[in-house]
């Protein structure tokens, strides 16, 4: 008779999982130390390299010489990691980031190299918060800086309560649906072409096959719950698109997606998919339902004169299927502040 291997016993098996598994968390932990230590020790070079510096007229005389003579000793003696554009990362960073117990070690290194290019102090600061609380990728920060997210969310409420926003643990405020529901949502990441020829069971297909980077730009907070899921009436039968459920805000959400412009009918549509959902699904500790019409255009005066104006519970985003240009983005951000200031003075006149 063959004896078991050792993975093959049954009576090894448990103690050989829980063995793997203190393993496998042990190398977690090394790696994240080492993580930690790399950002500590490229805040500690910046610190030292920016004091150097302030030392004095002597001292200030190596002015431009300086990294490159550094780079050219440190990577001489210690290899790479210390070439002249990563020291003046290192600068950069203590600059940008002068008080350590106000670094999120959380984040690596690459993180934030990354979050040097955010030019303001407040944004710079809500990324790195950001990074932590939401557990983003290298990859992901930088779609998130590149498509403007905090610049979108800047545009979308007023400007103090976002910034007292920034500060705090996002996970311990209380949201709202308007707080998180993004306009316009930008699906580049689905690489499907830019063309009024897409079908919207092509859509929906795509959102699936790519669901991690639609909840992630979907906003904070969503669980997939189901596709083309069936709610039915005495006589009728409704089919949703996507069903998620908000963890923050504790609601169900349906997106209903329109390949073409959007319509007083879709508005309609779901405005009724949301009663019936409420009726028929929400929980007793749920708040309302939320519905978002995911359409590739909208025209202003529909949303304005329909029960989307100022309805806390259904939304029409906009999806843009290739990444805007900055100028594009910026255009967009600028005519949603005028609208908000013009919101904002009609209610004070």
């Amino acid at each position: 008779m063959t004896p078991l291997l050792p993975q093959d016993d049954p009576q090894l098996a448990p103690l050989i999982n829980e063995l793997g598994e203190l393993i496998r968390q042990a190398r977690q932990k090394v790696l994240r130390a080492v993580d930690t230590l790399q950002v500590q020790t490229c805040w500690q070079i910046g610190r030292h390299i920016i004091e150097f510096e302030q030392g004095g007229a002597e001292r200030a005389a190596y002015g431009a010489r300086l990294l490159p003579s550094l780079a050219k000793v440190l990577t001489a003696r210690f290899g790479k990691g210390f070439d002249e554009r990563n020291l003046r990362h290192m600068r950069d960073f203590y600059q940008k980031f002068p008080i350590w117990n106000a670094v999120r070690t959380e984040l690596s290194w690459t993180h934030y190299r990354t979050l040097l290019r955010v030019e303001h102090d407040t944004a710079r600061h809500w990324y790195m918060n950001e990074v932590a609380i939401q557990n983003w990728s290298t990859r992901a920060l930088e779609r998130q800086i590149g498509t403007f997210y905090y610049e979108r969310l800047l545009a979308s409420r007023d400007r103090p309560a976002v910034e007292q926003e920034a500060a705090a643990n996002l996970e311990k405020l209380d949201f709202g649906p308007r707080d998180i529901v993004r306009d316009p949502v930008v699906l580049e990441f689905l690489g499907l072409p830019n063309t009024g020829m897409l079908l919207e069971t092509d859509l929906e297909q795509a959102l699936i096959d790519q669901l991690q980077g639609f909840l992630l730009e979907l906003g904070k907070g969503f669980a997939f719950i189901a596709r083309q899921q069936r709610i039915s009436t005495e006589s009728k039968d409704f089919y949703l698109d996507l069903v998620f459920y908000n963890y923050l805000l504790k609601c169900f959400v349906i997106v209903d997606l329109k390949r073409g412009e959007l319509s007083h009918q879709d508005i309609g549509q779901m405005d009724m998919y949301v009663r019936l959902y409420d009726e028929l699904k929400r929980g007793p500790d749920d708040k309302p339902t939320v519905g978002i019409i995911l359409c590739s255009r909208k025209d202003e005066s529909v949303v304005r004169y329909s029960v989307l104006q100022g309805n806390e519970q259904l939304f029409a985003s906009q999806y843009q299927l290739v990444l805007p240009t900055e100028e594009e983005l910026r255009k967009e951000l600028d005519r949603e502040r005028a609208r908000l200031e013009e919101g904002q003075s009609g209610t004070t006149t």
